[in-house]
């Protein structure tokens, strides 16, 4: 498609929303042109979701305990509030991490206040409290605890900061209140960002007395969630790099690896949606430079290791350079075994964080093409980043809507669809191949040159399984049944 064709189709998609929510949506939608330097500014996000137009979004306490807080597995994570939200939210993500959960690893149990009527009337204060008393009796290896706040807390004001503050005195660790009430600000997003301002202030805050023997060549990791061990993918590169990895935030990550970041050398950013703030802090407060990578296929790798590199003297420089050599070998083989079976299949993204943008280099090493893509809850600075990433005419989304989704699914007629569970069931009854990409669909890795492997096999998988073409959407199917009921009436 060109230019005025893909601009037509946003044109044919928004004539069935009222006047004033066209003209709102129409803000939300571009057509890409990487040559214009104002390309990056045509499309409005972060923005408040229109009343009646269904967003797949998800909310702060999802940024905060979902992202964010939820991956540190030495940490009690208590989800202070009504049961649904701890229980809809733990082990969704697939945050691998190494330790006997429940004993010094507590990332996949629902630690909750459980609130009760009674709690809305009277506050949950003391009930938090109590919870605290009771978890640091049963796992007395916990290394702490964060507070995650639901709706509730946030409108009958329980003083969730007093309690941690006593409690961290009384049990003699850390606690930590995270205000991030799922109503707060427009998204997800919110909470990524009330979650880092909370390690500002109650984790990094004591790395000036931590003891920490260093090495020039000290980096952290941050950003990665370890979906599926992405972390793990991603160490092995930098460490065959000759670099070591100090700590990892937060997928398989623990709150000493935390406190001590502020010594190493270098922060790496993989999700910077989530993690920019504190690394923007760590640079400022610390002197600590950061750098954003992307380990999706062999391009992006070659790319972000050679960046990396270039922050260290020219020993890592030398080993990268032999390290990707070595690299190539296993990489190659994999694109002459899956490339001739997905050259040309082309491809529509809806996810949230970065993978819009990180993935494209994964699928184009692959010969497929990105026809569309779109971030669930991204600012102005990721459009910024995914402009030149992209084709120019490609179709660009912001918050789209259930139906904005199934209609330009239905104009572009992708060969596989890459987005959320939301989503994930709608599409696969409508005949199109679909990846839950955000958490890998129950496989991973993905980061990575092991990741890369298993990327390729599982898009050929679903890609090229032999059942798409044999689906008909129930509400396109003829209904028999219904006929000969009407007849026989």
């Amino acid at each position: 498609m060109n230019k005025q064709e893909t601009q037509a189709l946003i044109d044919e998609v928004l004539e069935v929303y009222p006047e004033v929510a066209r003209e709102d949506r129409r803000k939300h939608l571009a057509v890409n042109d990487p040559a214009s330097e104002g390309s990056s500014k045509c499309i409005t996000s972060n923005r408040k979701s229109l009343p009646g137009v269904m967003t797949v979004r998800g909310c702060a306490y999802a940024g905060s305990k979902g992202v964010v807080w939820g991956p540190v597995k030495d940490m009690i994570h208590i989800s202070h509030g009504p049961i649904g939200c701890g229980q809809y939210s733990r082990a969704g993500r697939r945050n691998y991490y190494v330790g006997s959960t429940g004993v010094d690893s507590f990332g996949t149990i629902n630690f909750t206040t459980d609130f009760q009527e009674r709690d809305i009337v009277f506050g949950g204060d003391k009930k938090l409290a109590a919870a605290l008393d009771e978890l640091d009796e049963l796992f007395p290896l916990a290394k702490g605890y964060s507070v995650q706040s639901e709706c509730p807390v946030g409108l009958i004001g329980d003083d969730i900061e007093a309690v941690a503050r006593t409690k961290s005195k009384d049990l003699g660790k850390t606690v930590v209140p995270v205000r991030c009430e799922g109503f707060r600000g427009v998204s997800q997003s919110l909470g990524h960002h009330i979650a880092n301002d909370t390690i500002r202030d109650h984790v990094l805050d004591k790395s000036d007395s931590i003891e920490f023997e260093g090495t020039d060549y000290d980096v952290a990791i941050i950003g990665d969630y370890n979906i599926g061990g992405d972390a793990w993918s991603s160490r092995i590169i930098l460490e065959d790099m000759g670099l070591r990895v100090v700590a990892q935030w937060s997928g398989d990550g623990t709150l000493p690896e935390m406190e001590a970041t502020p010594k190493v050398k270098l922060n790496l950013v993989h999700c910077y949606r989530s993690m920019n703030y504190i690394v923007r802090y760590m640079e400022e407060k610390h002197g600590v430079p950061w750098v954003e990578y992307n380990l999706f296929g062999p391009t992006k790798i070659v790319e972000s290791m050679r960046k990396i590199a270039a922050m260290f003297d020219e020993k890592i420089q030398t080993q990268t350079e032999e390290v990707i050599k070595r690299y190539e070998q296993q990489w190659n083989a994999v694109i002459e075994k899956y490339r001739p079976r997905l050259e040309g299949k082309r491809v529509m993204l809806y996810v949230g964080g970065l993978r819009p943008r990180h993935i494209i280099g994964a699928y184009e090493d692959l010969g497929m093409e990105i026809v569309g893509a779109g971030y669930e809850f991204a600012h102005n600075d990721d459009y910024v980043k995914t402009v030149p990433e992209m084709k120019d005419a490609t179709l660009l989304m912001d918050d789209a809507s259930s139906y904005e989704l199934e209609e330009f699914v239905k104009k572009l007629n992708p060969d596989l669809i890459g987005s959320g569970v939301k989503e994930k069931y709608v599409f696969q009854k409508m005949g199109f191949p679909f990846r839950q990409m955000h958490s890998w669909d129950y496989s991973g890795p993905y980061h990575g040159v092991d990741g890369f492997a298993i990327f390729a096999r599982d898009m050929d998988l679903t890609l090229n399984n032999p059942c798409w073409n044999k689906m008909t959407a129930p509400w396109l199917a003829e209904k028999d049944s219904d006929v000969e009921l009407a007849q026989t009436a």
